[in-house]
């Protein structure tokens, strides 16, 4: 079955719409609780109706947001969607009390309730309120201003319905007379396969110039979400918008600063690497469009089946437990494998508490999809263990925490492959894979976050958001970073449109890169000490337990530290060289 199974979530279409209709009277038991949260006898009236609010709202969102993104295109799901976002608005709405009332609390007292046993899990959450209560604001404002989600979320619709559900595949002719039906989910696909220059620059264009034409419309949409984001940072006082997105969770303004100063600073292996692409394909301009050339051809084809029994065969080496955890998050039902009009492009691994994980891919059999398949697992390998050993307030982790797994079983996995390849081209392919995974997900995930950081900026001191000032941005970091000129490559200025992260979760992608170094500094340590495998399972079992900085030290990783990310610059470097000795062999 290479479909997800719904029927795991709700065994019938009618009980979600039942759990829908019902779902208001929830919200007036929530209202309930308002006044109450003085008290043992409050707090644990808390604890009873919150769980099982949070527990049917997480089910609605789930399920609604899967089917939606099955197909886009389906006015029918499309609708069910928006009207859990409603309700689960109008919940935050009711419930924007809770907070102020928490914090109105002496803090020696209501952390005294928590010695209760059904209490004791609400202690690290209460800690990060806390902490924070400085940026809450009277109940009357916290409702007042949660009163605007739906409308400030109208810009995130807004994006999808001009992104996917308003697009159409396009065709193009290339030099071999063939035409070709290019979509969101298929045209890297092409920009890999296609020998001729200038087929690839017909393909990249027939999808960059939906951009082209709609760039002043993303760019509004962008520009209402930095200000939305904005308006809050006012209202509540903090120092910036970077500051909003990291303090919550204790994360350090030096961590990502650190990150991007020290990716900005030493892009020397990878300007290294992508002259080594214009010297071996013989260009005499080297685009973006030709990065995903292979050195190498492999006669290989990676189906889903394949892919996935590959998958859990690496992961056998790290035991028993971590293969059974791997088993379950692939199973049938969980995973929706391959491309479809209107589904939602890209990879996620998703999920419920009780319900267990889900895994959406876009598979196109080559050997990225089945990177893919290993990166989503180790999401679901991640979610499966906290789930075990964490109660439902604390089992979720935060993004900055989610990417080490995912990567991890991404290194578990290229280790296998270059294990079980028998020839030089197969390792020059997982060895190319290799390097531009770490160009993807450490130097391009910095450049983003290098770009969301200044664009952010410009709003803080009032500039003009405009097409032209976003696209200037990346023309100046694509120099930076990657040594190319985007001013001699048409359309590719407005990537920032492309991007989903920008517009649904800003200042999200600095956590790839920063995950990535985490994950490497681990995986290695595992390797060199097999005992400290334990240390990344506990890390992993954690959930969202504790801040997160302080969970990755757990795994033996200091992250306000520059170490980890040089240690991705110089393992940039090594295998640049050793794929520039295969090449010359």
């Amino acid at each position: 079955m290479n479909e997800w199974n719904l029927s795991l979530i709700y065994k019938e279409y009618k009980d979600f719409l039942k759990e829908l209709e019902e779902f208001p009277k929830e919200i007036k038991l929530a209202e309930g609780l308002k006044g109450k949260l003085n008290s043992l006898e409050g707090m644990l009236e808390y604890d009873r109706v919150m769980k099982r609010i949070d527990e049917r709202i997480e089910r609605l969102f789930c399920y609604a947001s899967m089917k939606h993104d099955l197909n886009q295109k389906d006015s029918k799901s499309s609708e069910d969607y928006q009207r859990v976002y409603q309700l689960f608005n109008e919940l935050m709405s009711k419930t924007a009390f809770i907070n102020p009332e928490f914090l109105a609390n002496d803090r020696l007292k209501l952390f005294e309730y928590l010695k209760n046993e059904r209490l004791k899990k609400y202690q690290y959450k209460l800690d990060q309120l806390f902490r924070s209560q400085d940026f809450y604001l009277d109940a009357k404002s916290e409702e007042l201003m949660a009163n605007y989600g739906e409308a400030t979320g109208g810009f995130n619709r807004l994006y999808d319905k001009l992104a996917v559900s308003d697009r159409e595949g396009v065709e193009v002719t290339i030099s071999t007379g063939e035409v070709l039906s290019l979509n969101e989910s298929n045209f890297q696909y092409y920009l890999g396969i296609l020998s001729n220059q200038e087929d690839r620059r017909i393909v990249f264009e027939a999808i960059y110039n939906f951009y082209e034409q709609h760039k002043n419309t993303f760019a509004a949409i962008y520009d209402g979400i930095m200000q939305s984001e904005f308006a809050d940072v006012k209202n509540r006082g903090y120092a910036s918008i970077l500051e909003s997105h990291l303090y919550y969770n204790a994360i350090p303004k030096e961590v990502f600063l650190s990150l991007i100063d020290t990716a900005r600073n030493h892009s020397a292996p990878l300007k290294e690497y992508y002259a080594l692409r214009k010297k071996y394909f013989k260009l005499d301009t080297l685009h973006t469009y030709d990065r995903f050339l292979s050195f190498a051809e492999s006669n290989e084809v990676y189906t889903y089946d394949t892919a996935k029994a590959m998958v859990l065969d690496a992961c056998k080496a790290l035991g028993e437990d971590y293969y059974a955890h791997a088993c379950k998050a692939l199973e049938d039902g969980r995973v929706s494998v391959y491309t479809k009009d209107g589904k939602r492009t890209g990879a996620y691994s998703t999920g419920l508490y009780k319900e267990g994980t889900f895994i959406l891919l876009n598979h196109n059999d080559n050997l990225d999809s089945a990177f893919t398949v290993a990166h989503e697992a180790g999401h679901s390998i991640h979610s499966l263990y906290a789930n075990e050993h964490q109660d439902e307030v604390n089992a979720n982790y935060t993004i900055f925490v989610a990417e080490i797994a995912s990567t991890f079983n991404e290194q578990l996995f290229l280790d296998y492959v270059m294990q079980h390849s028998h020839n030089k081209n197969e390792k020059i392919v997982v060895l190319q894979q290799a390097i531009d995974n770490i160009v993807a997900t450490f130097y391009r995930q910095t450049l983003f976050a290098n770009y969301e950081y200044l664009a952010h900026k410009m709003v803080e001191e009032k500039k003009p958001i405009t097409a032209e000032t976003l696209s200037g941005i990346m023309t100046e970091l694509y120099k930076d970073y990657y040594g190319i000129d985007l001013t001699q490559e048409p359309l590719k200025n407005n990537v920032w449109a492309y991007i989903p992260h920008f517009f649904h979760t800003p200042f999200y992608v600095y956590q790839y890169a920063t995950s990535f170094a985490a994950s490497l500094a681990i995986y290695e340590e595992v390797k060199r000490n097999p005992k400290s495998l334990e240390k990344y399972l506990a890390m992993l079992s954690m959930g969202g337990s504790n801040y997160p900085v302080e969970i990755v030290k757990t795994a033996g990783v200091d992250l306000t530290k520059t170490d980890a990310f040089l240690a991705v610059v110089n393992r940039l470097e090594e295998l640049t060289q050793e794929l520039k000795k295969l090449l010359e062999e």
